[in-house]
């Protein structure tokens, strides 16, 4: 055979394999480069992390790349999905919630005061399913709750940690993607950003005391699932002690589960730097 017909032969075979499911999974970024690019132009961290504001009018004003990687998303099929390892799955559905928030703040900014704006009387903002993801249409309540939050899939209170609904009372929308390769790293990092800010999680000395952030109360059953040997939402904040108190009698109440738990009011308005 002449060697040029075979030299197409081969090229076409080639870009045919590419073309299958399973080899565009693995041609997907588990990085996540784009996205860290963004996050790293656009978020401004607070008190070393332990919150952080979004620049939104530059998000805007780069709102062609945000959506490029919208699509690289939303490329992704169930199949394709399905074949990604545990951290990879974790990590594609924690930095698509984000992601898709942006995008879901960016259509109504800079008009916008909270993400609650973006609902009604009928129906919250997280209810619509109008994200394109793993071949349908998906709210970002069903990434959250029906996919990360899914018993028996991942059972790992920590999402809560990394999820971000553009409010100054979430936890803080990292500077970088999250990454398959370092997840858990991360995921362990924005929890002790989280539990170290004072803000929003301490322990009130004159009341005797823990007031933490009301995600503890609407999610507290996720703290008792066992993650890490952790059975109780006491039995996890008392491994943060040494950063919801300062005096070594609160801190040892804290670690005995001595202490009582109360929750804190949520802040909804809009974590833009731009304001």
């Amino acid at each position: 055979m002449n060697p040029t017909i075979q030299r197409r032969r081969l090229l076409l075979a080639t870009t045919g394999a590419l073309l299958l499911p399973g080899a565009r999974a693995q041609a997907f970024d588990h990085t996540h480069a784009a996205w860290t690019a963004l996050l790293r132009k656009h978020v401004q961290p607070l008190r070393g992390g332990q919150a952080s504001q979004v620049r939104y009018a530059g998000m805007a004003a780069d709102r062609a790349a945000l959506k490029a990687y919208l699509d690289s998303l939303s490329a992704v099929g169930e199949s394709s999905f399905a074949a990604f390892g545990r951290a990879q799955q974790m990590a594609f559905l924690i930095n698509a919630y984000n992601a898709f928030t942006v995008e879901l703040i960016l259509t109504r900014w800079p008009k916008l005061e909270s993400i609650k704006d973006l609902g009604s009387l009928l129906q919250s903002p997280w209810k619509p399913k109008w994200v394109p993801l793993l071949g349908g249409k998906v709210s970002l309540d069903d990434i959250e709750h029906a996919m990360l939050r899914q018993r028996g899939r991942y059972d790992d209170p920590r999402v809560h940690f990394a999820v971000n609904c553009a409010s100054i009372g979430c936890p803080a929308l990292r500077e970088e993607a999250f990454d398959a390769a370092r997840l858990d790293a991360q995921l362990d990092e924005q929890a002790l950003r989280f539990m170290s800010d004072r803000t929003r999680n301490r322990y009130d000395a004159a009341a005797g005391r823990l007031q933490v952030s009301k995600i503890f109360d609407w999610f507290g059953e996720d703290f008792r699932l066992g993650h890490r040997g952790i059975a109780s939402l006491p039995a996890f904040l008392a491994r943060y002690a040494e950063v919801l108190a300062d005096a070594p009698a609160d801190r040892e109440r804290i670690r005995s589960g001595q202490a009582g738990i109360g929750f804190l009011d949520y802040d909804w308005k809009l974590n833009d730097a731009g304001r």
